[in-house]
Formats: C-alpha cells, structure tokens, sequence
C-alpha cells in the first residue's frame, strides 16, 4: 500500500520503515496541508497526528483513501460524519498514552498542590522565603474525575494511592467498574461542588463543548484545582481566565488550550494575537498558580514507541483484513 504519514521526526520516520516494509512510504515532518495534496494523491492510507485537520475538502481530494489512522487517542481534528458517508476506515490509538496522560494529570496536581513551579522559580532568584508558598495536602481530599475512561481509570487508581475519595461523572457508566476502582457516579453539578480537585478526561464532543464555563466554575470551590489534559475547548478561556483574576480557584493545570492548534502553527499569535480567547490565554501563562505544558502529557519515550506500534498494528490489520476493534473509530 502507499502510506503517508505526517508530523513525523526522523527517529519516527526510520523506526516505520523498519516496521512496515513492502509498502511505499511517505514521510512529512510538517502537519498536512494543501501543498501536499498532490503528493499524497493516491495514497491508500493516511496517518496524522491531531494538528492535521482531516476536513471534508481535504479527505475529498484522495480518491484511493481507504484508511485513517489518527496518530492519538483523539479523533476531532477528523470530520468523522464524511468518513463514514464515503465508507472510510478510521483508527485512533486508543491505548498507548493512558498511564502516561494519567501520570502527567497527577503532576500538574502536585506541583499545583505543593506550589512546586512558584518555589522553583523563587529559589532561583535566590529567595529562600517560604511566605506564601504554603500547599495542601491531597490525602483525604475529593477529586471528581470527568470521564472514566483508559486514562480516567489510571488517574482514580492513582488518587487511591494519595488516600482520596473519588467520584465520577461519566455519560457512560459501569458498576462492575465502579465496584473495581471503588469510586461513585455522580451528576456534574454535585462533581463541581463537592470536588477539591477536577480533572478532565473525556473526549471533546459537540455535547460537551465549554462543559467548564462561567456557571460551572462559579459551582466550584475557592479552594479547588482544576486540570485538563484532554481537550482545550473543554474550557471556556476567557471565563477561566476571569474565574483566576478574581481569585475563585487554587490553581489551574492545562496541558491543553483552546487556541492550541491556531498557536502551534502561529507561536506569535500567543503573544500578540488580539481575540479574546488568545489574550485570555496570554493572561493565564503570567499567573503563578497557572501551569501550562502545551499538549506534553502524552510524550515520554515509551508512550511514542507504542503509538508507533499502535500505529503499526492498525495499518497491518487493515492490510490483513481483520481490524483492531478496540481502535476501530468508524
């Protein structure tokens, strides 16, 4: 088959081609746009990761496609709808960041928690005052999980470990689960209410776009952390940026933003664009209780081996005629 693949470094490029010989591979390092579109004109196979945005337009100029693999767990950079009319196969790789992204989520509590960034950067000024830099302790505390998925599941295992209680608001929900990880199901309203700390793991859908907005976060406590490893417009920005000047949470944790995919393709946007979106972001990466880790929290050296093997495995069971199921999106 000819395969494309794009946002892809070299490390990549080579481990592919070790992995998929006999196939006609192209390599990209750049997100796809339309000066490639003549490239990659009969390709069978395409594989992005989520700052290619896969649109009708696009999709519609590759009369050979048979097969998307999106190389993350999430699939809304793809105009799934028209895949589906024009009977595409799409894969995600629905499993080679859960622990990783869960891991991330945790250390943006501690070092929210702990005040870890404010202390790090007040000693490197060599200023060994502790004024302010009092935390708090998680042990104890509620953490309400918004979605209970891979990566949800990891994050409640590991609140376990801290001595938390967990409750969860989840559109799907399993009491075999429930009973395992030991945690309850609970409305949104009561999850922002009761929860010190809230944590976003679902998938960005057009249900749940601005689920955390000026309502939802006036819900919250003065005393909660709210961190978002999944999708930027999980979050109304210009209303979390307004929560934070007028002092309503402890801290935020993003390692995603609503302007994210604008900015990676045009840093300078963050410091000089002027919608109100971009200035609120401005404003929450000069706030000391606000981390910011720019889409990270998939990227350790094991995770990107096993997207890659995902990947692998996606496209050599299309090939072979019996697709993985668990990464089958349509």
């Amino acid at each position: 088959m000819e395969i494309a693949f794009f946002e892809i470094e070299k490390w990549q490029e080579k481990y592919l081609r070790q992995k998929l010989k006999g196939h006609k591979l192209l390599f990209f390092k750049e997100h796809l746009n339309g000066k490639h579109m003549d490239k990659i004109k009969n390709i069978e196979v395409l594989c992005v990761f989520v700052y290619s945005h896969l649109t009708e337009e696009v999709v519609g100029k590759l009369p050979k496609l048979k097969m998307i693999c999106t190389m993350s767990t999430g699939y809304d950079h793809i105009d799934i709808n028209f895949c589906r009319q024009k009977e595409l196969i799409v894969c995600n790789a629905a499993t080679y960041a859960q622990n990783t992204v869960a891991e991330h989520a945790f250390a943006l509590i501690l070092a929210l928690s702990n005040k870890v960034v404010e202390s790090f950067d007040r000693f490197r000024k060599g200023n060994l005052s502790l004024n302010g830099l009092t935390g708090i302790d998680l042990k104890d505390k509620i953490i309400g999980i918004v979605g209970a998925g891979k990566i949800g599941t990891h994050v409640i295992r590991m609140a376990h470990g801290f001595g938390m209680d967990v409750i969860v608001y989840d559109v799907f929900k399993s009491k075999s689960l429930a009973k395992k990880f030991n945690f309850k199901y609970v409305n949104l309203n009561y999850l922002l209410k009761k929860s010190d700390v809230v944590s976003l793991h679902c998938p960005l859908t057009k249900d749940n776009k601005y689920m955390i907005n000026k309502r939802n976060l006036g819900r919250m406590k003065k005393s909660v952390i709210l961190v978002n490893t999944a999708r930027g417009k999980l979050i109304d920005t210009v209303a979390l940026a307004d929560a934070i000047k007028k002092e309503k949470l402890w801290g935020v944790g993003l390692d995603v933003l609503e302007n994210e995919k604008k900015i990676k393709k045009n840093p300078k946007l963050l410091f000089k664009g002027k919608d109100e979106i971009l200035i609120a972001e401005r404003f929450l990466m000069k706030q000391k209780n606000v981390i910011i880790t720019a889409h990270n929290a998939f990227n350790s050296r094991e995770s990107l081996i096993r997207l890659l093997d995902e990947t692998v495995d996606n496209i050599k069971s299309f090939n072979n005629g019996k697709l993985n199921k668990q990464c089958l999106v349509c």
